[in-house]
């Protein structure tokens, strides 16, 4: 077996950045040992909660930065450049420049132990020093919003509890649903295992039944309140059973895909910097995502419901952050301590991603 080269270590790591669904949206063309170019891609076309490639540019900058975090342990400085692209397909030119100066980080050995917590965690409020290294590892541009007493939880978990409806009942996002969970299994590559979502056994089985055809979906929802339990299960209950809840707040100006790059950095040192502190985290980023829609009046789904329903989301999520946060949010989660999850979506291996 060759042993891989440093640049094919860093993106051993690399690869193992977070993305919405694990869609991993990115591949990699390695130009020689010490030059790459990222091409990204979003899912916009098919993906109805990331229809302004916003979610993607996200997972693409978290991408980058741990790049640039793998290649410290090799002494090196990894220089980003983004290449003149169209935005649904950004590319990036990767330099990496040897640094005798330069340490490893930390957070490397964190890498591959990052990972998604669907299940209730401990509700121990985080420390003094543990928020300070939270609020650290963002940077600058960015800042973290918390939501930590019980009444913001409660109210968080009425938001969460109100937007997973949009969630489940609109045939858009059913077409997502049924096409990024892998059934019967704890690990998957390239989706979500089922035993990773967060459901008890028998509503993972009537959830597998119904997940055949819309017109099931849609007679669960109608006649047997089909919804209910998923939402108890999978946002209410866990918004409660958390430390706290965060928002990640931008400074700069969030128009345009240079923010949600930045925005994807700052990310991905908070969620390392939480996993190395052994906490748990999972992102909580549908209320955003609807909040958005609603502001842009953008008709997302056939339902005029859920059309509606998201400018309820807006307004309950205005309540709860206040309306000078409310379009600076780039990110937002629930953390807490407990044991790391049993199921995880895993990673395509280098073979699929990097192009020849």
């Amino acid at each position: 077996m060759t042993a891989l080269r440093p640049i094919e270590h860093i993106l051993d790591l690399a690869r193992w950045a977070p993305s919405g669904d694990n869609t991993q949206p990115w591949r990699f063309k390695i130009i020689s040992d010490d030059h790459l170019v990222v091409h990204g891609f979003d899912t916009r076309e098919h993906c109805v909660f990331d229809l302004t490639g916003q979610a993607s540019q996200i997972a693409i900058g978290g991408l980058l930065e741990t790049v640039r975090i793998a290649a410290t342990g090799f002494n090196m400085r990894a220089e980003v450049t983004r290449i003149d692209s169209p935005e649904t397909r950004p590319t990036f030119d990767i330099w990496l420049k040897y640094d005798s100066t330069i340490t490893p980080s930390i957070l490397i050995p964190f890498i591959t132990k990052r990972a998604v917590q669907r299940r209730p965690m401990r509700t121990r409020a985080l420390d003094t020093a543990e928020k300070r290294e939270l609020e650290a590892s963002v940077g600058l541009e960015h800042s973290i919003a918390w939501l930590e007493s019980w009444r913001t939880r409660l109210a968080a978990a009425r938001l969460m509890f109100r937007s997973a409806k949009i969630r489940l009942t609109t045939p858009e996002a059913y077409q997502v649903h049924r096409t990024v969970i892998e059934w019967n299994t704890r690990f998957s590559d390239d989706k979500i295992p089922d035993q990773a979502v967060g459901l008890d056994p028998i509503t993972t089985r009537v959830m597998q039944w119904a997940m055949h055809d819309w017109s099931r979906v849609n007679f669960l929802n109608t006649y047997l309140g089909g919804t209910f339990a998923p939402r108890i299960q999978l946002d209410f209950v866990p918004s409660l059973a958390c430390a706290a809840h965060f928002l990640l707040v931008s400074s700069r100006s969030t128009a345009g895909i240079d923010a949600y790059i930045a925005a994807g950095a700052a990310m991905q040192r908070f969620w390392l910097t939480a996993t190395r502190l052994r906490l748990n985290v999972q992102p909580e980023m549908t209320p955003l995502i609807f909040s958005v829609y609603a502001r842009d009046k953008r008709r997302f789904s056939v339902r005029s419901d859920a059309v509606a329903l998201a400018g309820a989301v807006r307004t309950g999520l205005q309540a709860l952050i206040g309306a000078d946060k409310l379009d600076a949010c780039m990110f937002m989660g629930r953390i807490g301590a407990g044991p790391s999850p049993l199921s995880r979506s895993m990673r395509m291996g280098l073979d699929r991603l990097i192009l020849n």
